[in-house]
């Protein structure tokens, strides 16, 4: 009741505040917007734009980078002469036949093509290994802009310079039908961990006191400049070498917020419950269980306004049945963002009504996309080995599954007013040409893959607007004329300070005059 108290205080203070104070950074929802009763936001994992669709027709893409761009420094700013191998081999563990660290060596200092016949052959149904997509190095690999270091502060060598040719990818001829967006930039630097905050609440989760509790040894040692890593001094000097070395690469910044991997305080959480208490709870001693969270989020807003929604992830209820196992279905815990949230805490209304089960293989969530039952507002996460994340998913499987629900959500009863998004966390460590706008501390970060489908998208259209992740809480805050986030609101500051446009809200692919 306190909590539904202060989000009411909230949303009446917040309305009535914008239209003098915010008027520059928010928009009234153009005509036409309540032609849209369904939002649907399809969540995969860890691709940037360039390593899947670098090559699509009309975008910014590959054909647009420069060789100086492409060109990757070493840790002391020079040119490498050549890519490092990717450390512990290309491929995952388990694959056969593996491409091993000896048969990665050797790569010009440019981009690569994974599966090229000529080159590796490895095609997008085979696992790479995992790279590094964390909240320092990234902004470490970014340098400012130029995108020069991914290869000097990655662990897994030149594979961040790999890409794909996607065009024998269904979604790239969904991308032809409808519109892909190819300036849509992860809303937060990291990994997949802070971007799904940014999808749920556009804010960055803390620990209070972590240098009081278990977490202290997880508080990453930074530089000065704020965004770099403290180096070893007995680290690899180049990135010939080998991988990076840190004093503390940890999950917390020194003012103790989470900006890489924590795991959810409730269960299904990586945290077991404290042997012989509730087993709902996971083991708050433990120094990556994340305290309950107490931000305001998009669902939150959304209830108060009386509008139904719905977070689905697949597998949910056979992790929450204790049958989650590797390679398959494989639920990844940090991917379920509303579980860190005390107001969706087990036992209360909203965990039963919001938080949804997918099914295995999103059986749940095709059935209601089938039967015209979806939410208002609907998010979908695929189980893993569904979602695409380099290490334990391929790309091929995880594509398909994602156009096979857009297949089904085309034919559902709800589809004629209906927007479907589809995008990707975050870039996974893989390299992308196209600097990130400058903003805020937090992000945004890398440019990713991002799809409007709709009957009113303008189609065939490359939509060239600067997007990010906020900008899907755009859309939902003004189609329902909700109140804005601080989170969005900061980050609009944030862009207007540094002379950058601010992000768009994804109408600019619709035609809502029809």
């Amino acid at each position: 009741m306190k909590r539904l108290k202060l989000l009411h205080f909230f949303y009446l203070a917040a309305a009535a505040i914008l239209p003098s104070a915010y008027s520059t950074v928010v928009q009234a929802a153009p005509a036409g917007y309540d032609k849209i009763d369904t939002v649907v936001v399809i969540y995969a994992e860890n691709r940037s734009f360039d390593n899947l669709y670098g090559s699509f027709p009309g975008a910014n893409g590959l054909s647009s980078a420069t060789a100086s761009q492409a060109r990757q420094l070493d840790r002391n700013g020079q040119p490498l002469a050549e890519l490092p191998p990717a450390w512990g081999g290309l491929t995952a563990k388990g694959v056969t036949p593996p491409i091993t660290e000896a048969q990665s060596a050797h790569l010009a200092n440019a981009t690569f093509a994974i599966d090229d016949a000529s080159g590796f052959a490895q095609s997008s149904s085979v696992i790479t290994r995992d790279l590094w997509h964390r909240f320092y190095q990234e902004q470490m690999q970014i340098d400012g802009g130029k995108n020069d270091k991914f290869v000097a502060w990655a662990d897994s060598g030149g594979l961040v310079m790999g890409h794909y040719d996607g065009s024998n990818l269904p979604m790239w001829q969904i991308a032809k039908k409808y519109v892909l967006a190819d300036n849509f930039f992860q809303g937060a630097f990291g990994g997949s961990f802070l971007n799904h905050f940014q999808l749920a609440c556009a804010c960055v989760p803390v620990f209070p006191d972590a240098d009081k509790s278990p977490a202290k040894p997880t508080i990453a040692k930074v530089d000065a400049d704020g965004v770099s890593l403290t180096v070893v001094e007995n680290a690899p000097k180049s990135a010939l070498e080998g991988a990076p070395k840190f004093v503390s690469d940890g999950n917390l910044t020194p003012d103790f917020h989470a900006v890489n991997t924590m795991q959810p305080p409730y269960e299904p959480s990586a945290n077991p419950p404290v042997a012989g208490g509730d087993t709902a709870f996971a083991d708050p001693s433990l120094p990556t269980t994340l305290p309950p969270q107490h931000d305001i989020t998009i669902g939150d807003l959304l209830t108060l306004k009386g509008i139904d929604w719905a977070w689905y992830a697949g597998a949910w209820q056979a992790t929450l049945d204790g049958k989650n196992a590797t390679p398959v279905p494989n639920f990844q815990f940090h991917h379920q963002p509303f579980n860190y949230f005390a107001a969706y805490a087990p036992g209360t209304p909203a965990r039963a009504q919001h938080l949804k089960d997918g099914g295995l293989g999103g059986t749940a969530f095709i059935k209601d996309i089938d039967d015209g039952k979806l939410p208002a507002v609907t998010f979908y996460k695929p189980q893993g080995n569904l979602n695409e994340h380099s290490g334990y998913a391929d790309v091929s499987s995880g594509d398909q599954h994602l156009a096979d629900i857009v297949s089904h959500l085309e034919k559902s009863p709800q589809w004629g007013h209906m927007l479907v998004i589809v995008t990707y966390d975050e870039n996974g460590g893989f390299w992308d040409h196209v600097a990130p706008p400058k903003a805020d501390r937090w992000g945004p970060g890398n440019r990713i893959p991002a799809f409007i489908i709709s009957p009113f998208a303008r189609t065939g259209m490359v939509d060239h607007t600067q997007y990010d992740t906020t900008s899907i809480l755009r859309f939902i805050t003004a189609r329902y004329d909700l109140p804005v986030l601080p989170g969005l609101v900061a980050r609009d500051k944030a862009l207007r300070n540094n002379d950058e446009p601010p992000m768009g809200d994804m109408s600019a692919a619709l035609d809502l005059t029809r």
